[in-house]
């Protein structure tokens, strides 16, 4: 493991790398200046982070069908738990902040958003599926409602937020940036569906998600987030974008 180098900050009227993108890179840059001294050099955080967000999607596409979907999410997630437990700095107590008020406004704001595209997108590519599973199948919809916010929602919020932020936030100190990147990334982590809505609606949701975990630092907000937009998803008809037994399906 490489040592960081000794950072040696100047007390001055001017921040360090000056990042003209507001309060977050504001509280970004004092975060990782704190960190940094005692953080994995980083070109180790580079081979990591390639390592888990573009080799990891390209073998999951490479071997699909060879594997359970389920099971590879939460090995990731122990791996998550494992690396941020190594990252200086980093508290158990910070996976229970409460979401802010503010928090509580952009959940509710992203919840009519989704719902909006999700039910233009639905009428546009697949009418014939508007609201299938809570019509035709209750069944298994109710069941997708219960287990799909713990069961998949919350270890991705895991890996792609609170690890992405809190362990490889260093290399990204540019918050515009940092959003866009998380978007990118969570697209791609979705690429083994093969298919342009599944990509799409990751990388947009994907990026709004990151923007309200960089204000509130909270897994709480943006597991609440990501747990009502896929249902939302799963509950217009747009699920059949989102179900590996239909991974290929174009619209």
């Amino acid at each position: 493991m490489t040592a960081a180098p000794h950072l040696q900050v100047r007390a001055t009227a001017e921040p360090v790398d000056p990042i003209p993108t507001g309060a977050i890179s504001r509280r970004m840059t004092e975060t990782n200046l704190a960190r940094a001294t005692a953080s994995p050099g980083k070109l180790q955080l580079w081979i990591e982070w390639s390592v888990l967000f573009i080799g990891v999607p390209v073998l999951m596409l490479a071997f699909l069908g060879q594997y359970s979907l389920f099971l590879t999410v939460w090995m990731l997630a122990a791996i998550a738990a494992l690396l941020l437990w190594m990252t200086p700095g980093f508290q158990w107590g910070d996976l229970w902040r409460p979401i802010s008020r503010r928090g509580w406004w952009t959940l509710l704001g992203f919840s009519a958003a989704t719902l909006a595209v999700t039910l233009s997108t639905v009428l546009l590519l697949v009418p014939e599926r508007l609201f299938e599973l809570p019509l035709h199948r209750t069944g298994l919809w109710v069941m997708i409602m219960l287990l799909y916010p713990p069961v998949s929602a919350w270890p991705q919020e895991l890996i792609f937020r609170t690890l992405f932020f809190e362990r490889y936030g260093r290399l990204f100190p540019n918050a515009a940036v940092a959003i866009a990147v998380n978007g990118a990334a969570f697209a791609f982590g979705h690429l083994f569906f093969q298919n342009w809505v599944t990509i799409a609606m990751t990388g947009l949701a994907g990026a709004v998600i990151g923007w309200a975990y960089l204000y509130d630092r909270s897994l709480w907000l943006s597991w609440a987030l990501h747990s009502l937009g896929g249902m939302i998803v799963f509950s217009s008809g747009l699920g059949i974008f989102f179900y590996h037994g239909v991974i290929g399906a174009t619209p």
